[in-house]
């Protein structure tokens, strides 16, 4: 059941249309090429969430993002960080 759950989430963030392209979002999620102006704010949501602040919001603003796709990159990352955690408990179980 919850392998079914992953699955869905994982395809609901990354594959549905949104304002941030399926690519990016993927590559985002699982750590491949992203454009330069995201590398630092995907690298923060993926290790260090509560660091996050409002400026690293506005730069993503001033770079061109939309609040829709800022959600997007975020949700993409947050996903990404969680799945390789994800991973690494079920292998320590093995």
């Amino acid at each position: 059941m919850h392998d079914e759950l992953t699955r869905k989430l994982t395809e609901s963030i990354l594959t549905c249309p949104g304002a941030v392209g399926p690519d990016i979002r993927k590559a985002i999620a699982d750590g491949g090429a992203i454009p330069e102006a995201l590398a630092a704010y995907v690298d923060k949501v993926k290790r260090h969430a509560y660091r996050v602040t409002v400026e690293d919001i506005e730069a993503l603003k001033k770079a061109g993002y939309s609040e829709d796709a800022i959600l997007e990159i975020t949700l993409s990352a947050a996903l990404g960080a969680a799945l390789v955690r994800r991973e690494r408990g079920l292998a320590s179980c093995d």
